[in-house]
Order: C-alpha cells, then sequence, then structure tokens
C-alpha cells in the first residue's frame, strides 16, 4: 500500500507539530510495511531534517512567502505524486498545497485521510484570508474527505461544525518516539543555560499568540517572589510575538528570572526537556500537545491548559490541568513549585508510564495502517477505529 503524506513545511522549526506528526507517523506506517512518500514545501528545510528524510521519496517545492504558503508547483506535478499513491493523507487546513492534493485526489478516484491537526477553528491573524480560503476551498476539501482524523475527542466538535457526521471521524492521538530516551544529558541543559540546581520551568513551543507564553510570563510575575531561586526558560522559535514578549519581561521587572532563547532542536531540545523540573503549556488553542508527551519520555511532569487536549495527564497523574488564564497558571505554578521534588518526580513517572502504554508512534503506526487499508479496499469512507487502548489489528502485517 502506498501514501502519500502531504503538508506544508515537513521541518518542525516552521511547520511545528503539524510538521513533526507528518514525518514521525509517516516513519512509522513505512516500519510497519506501508510505501510512504511525502509531498511539501521546502519551507524552513534544514540539514537535520534532510537526514531523517533519507530513504522517504519526498517531492520538495519552493515557495516564495513563509506567511501565505503559496508553493511554486505545476498541477502537473501533484497530480503526478497523487495517482502514484493509493491513499492521500493530508495535514494541515489553511494549506494551498493540500487544497490543491485533495482535489486531485478526487479527481483521479484516490481517497484522501484529512487532518487539520486542530487548525479548522479561525484564530489569530488573516481571519479574513481564512474565511475566504474556506468559502473557496476550505469546507468542500474537509467535506470531500474519504476519512477525517481527529488528535483528540475535543476536536470532533471541529468538524461537526463543517458538517461532517461522527461516522466520518476517526481519533488517532499524537505520538512520541521512544528512542528518543537514550543518552540525554539535562546537566549539560543546566550549564549552558546558567540554571546551576535551581528549579527550572520550560515552555517550549512557538512564541505566537495562540501558544500563550505572554499568559505563562504575566503569571510567573505572580508567583516569582515567593520561588525567588526559580528560572522561567521560553524556547521557540518567534512567531511574531518576541517584541512583544521581551516589553512584557522588562515592563514586569522579570530580567535575569525570564529569559528567551530562540529555536532549540535536536540533542539541545531532549536535553532540556530532561533538564526541566516542570514543563507549562499555557496555550490558548491547541490540538494536543506534542511537547508534553516529549516531556513525559523523560520523567518531567506538565502543567497544561484546559484547552490542550490532553485531559489524560491529570487523571494519569502526570501533572495538572488549568484555565487557558494568567489566574490559572499562576495557581497551577504556585501548586506545583511547592510541591516536595520527590513528588514531582513521581508525577513525571506517570506521565512517562502513560506515554509508553499509549502514546507511542510503534503503536499507534497500527491503527493508521488499518485505516488506510481499509479506504485502500474498500473506497468508502472509514468506520472508526479502535481506541489508543486497545490492542493492535493483529492481522497487521509487518
Amino acid at each position: 500500500m502506498k501514501v502519500l503524506f502531504v503538508c506544508d513545511a515537513i521541518d518542525p522549526s516552521l511547520g511545528g507539530g503539524t510538521a513533526e506528526r507528518t514525518y514521525r507517523l509517516g516513519r512509522a506506517m513505512k516500519e510497519v510495511g506501508a510505501e510512504v512518500s511525502v509531498l511539501a514545501t521546502r519551507l524552513g528545510l534544514g540539514p537535520q531534517r534532510l537526514r531523517e528524510l533519507a530513504g522517504i521519496d519526498c517531492t520538495l517545492v519552493p515557495t516564495p512567502s513563509r506567511r501565505f504558503i503559496v508553493p511554486w508547483v505545476w498541477p502537473g506535478k501533484v497530480a503526478r505524486c497523487v495517482r502514484q499513491a493509493d491513499v492521500v493523507h493530508i495535514h494541515g487546513h489553511w494549506s494551498w498545497l493540500g487544497a490543491l492534493s485533495g482535489w486531485m485526489a478526487r479527481r483521479h478516484g484516490r481517497p484522501y485521510v484529512y487532518c487539520p491537526a486542530g487548525s479548522l477553528p479561525i484564530f489569530g491573524r488573516s481571519r479574513r484570508v481564512k474565511q475566504l480560503y474556506n468559502a473557496i476551498v476550505g469546507k468542500r476539501l474537509v467535506l470531500g474527505a474519504s476519512c477525517c482524523v481527529a488528535v483528540t475527542e475535543q476536536e470532533r466538535a471541529h468538524f461537526h461544525a463543517y458538517g461532517v457526521p461522527d461516522s466520518r471521524i476517526v481519533v488517532l492521538p499524537n505520538g512520541v518516539d521512544a528512542e528518543w530516551c537514550e543518552e540525554l544529558q539535562p546537566q549539560r541543559a543546566r550549564d549552558r543555560h546558567g540554571i546551576g540546581a535551581a528549579p527550572l520551568v520550560l515552555f517550549l513551543g512557538r512564541l505566537a499568540l495562540i501558544k500563550g507564553p505572554d499568559l505563562l510570563i504575566e503569571a510567573w510575575s505572580r508567583i516569582a517572589s515567593t520561588h525567588p531561586d526559580a528560572r522561567l526558560l521560553l524556547a521557540g522559535r518567534d512567531a511574531g510575538e518576541r517584541a512583544a514578549l521581551l516589553a512584557l519581561i522588562d515592563r514586569l521587572g522579570l530580567q535575569g528570572r525570564v529569559q528567551l532563547l530562540g529555536n532549540v532542536e535536536g540533542q539541545d531540545k531532549l536535553d532540556l526537556l530532561a533538564a526541566a523540573d516542570l514543563l507549562v503549556v499555557p496555550s490558548r488553542h491547541e490540538a494536543m500537545s506534542l511537547v508534553v508527551l516529549e516531556a513525559g519520555l523523560f520523567g518531567t511532569p506538565a502543567l497544561i491548559t484546559d484547552q490542550c487536549g490532553f485531559d489524560a495527564l491529570e487523571s494519569a497523574g502526570g501533572g495538572h490541568i488549568v484555565p487557558a488564564t494568567v489566574d490559572g497558571l499562576a495557581a497551577g505554578l504556585e501548586r506545583m513549585l511547592n510541591l516536595p521534588a520527590a513528588q514531582r518526580q513521581g508525577m513525571g513517572a506517570a506521565l512517562r508510564g502513560l506515554v509508553l502504554e499509549r502514546y507511542t508512534w510503534s503503536h499507534l503506526a497500527r491503527q493508521a495502517w488499518a485505516l488506510h487499508r481499509q479506504l485502500f479496499d474498500a473506497g468508502t469512507p472509514a468506520t472508526p477505529a479502535p481506541s489508543t487502548t486497545d490492542h493492535p489489528d493483529p492481522h497487521v502485517q509487518r
């Protein structure tokens, strides 16, 4: 079975969680027997991701803009990629490349899976452009999919708003690769940033309004005096908010207590996640936080908002969930930092157990294989896949 994965950017430096989900799921499906190819732009593509893509058939096209990603590609090239696939899997919603791929899939009789990864609601900048996109192609793209993939149960409501019934929605959550746990050096990260033995609270994500770094900094200002040794590090590429965040830090007098690190990748990112005493995800909206799963692999507990789509965190004892407000985050930070270190470590161990049991790509790839195989065999909308707690399909061939 040949599966074509489509996304705007395949490098997480600019594609974020959508890029990482596309790459990791594609690689995992290849390991269970699928023939995988990728269609994406070259936006932000760095040498590390290029090395990781070795062995995967990739069609990478240029784009002149980082904000409005319009690919420079002949439609015939996209059509050729689609015709060579048995199933097309499109990630992300506000994408002209995804729209063109979906249209080609319908034209050439290929079923396509549609996974917006939480991006269906209109949020943030360019609202009128997004409304126009939906009017021209977006809604038809969603409704024309053979199967719509939600990352969380909460995301079903986003599809319902576009007119998609539950019978055509499958939940396939985010995952992580368990082998990331090897050769960590958390002390190296602490030494690099001058943390020493101080409590370290980490934000890891784009510096964008939707991710809530401003909420976290304001919340930090409310608890900073009661935790004078603790440090807050914000790691991630600038998505338009860095200057405003630096001004906020100055206004609140948090110089030396809060640091913006810029984009962190590879081993440096893993060491930083392992070094943290607490990960905070203050998002105003998020489909399902990948970074929480990554932190869980290293035994780091998390504090997240109720907009992150990961309710299992609290029920498993791996952290706490709070409202996406300054008050909520401040209360959560106070609660977590007041815990004995051993208790936080126990929460991190509980989160690690949850991640390894339910959220590794090797586990999820079998469900993805069964879904794509059903579409390929039947050519009709899929029935709901089993939950992530069910055993994988025993008939899946490796």
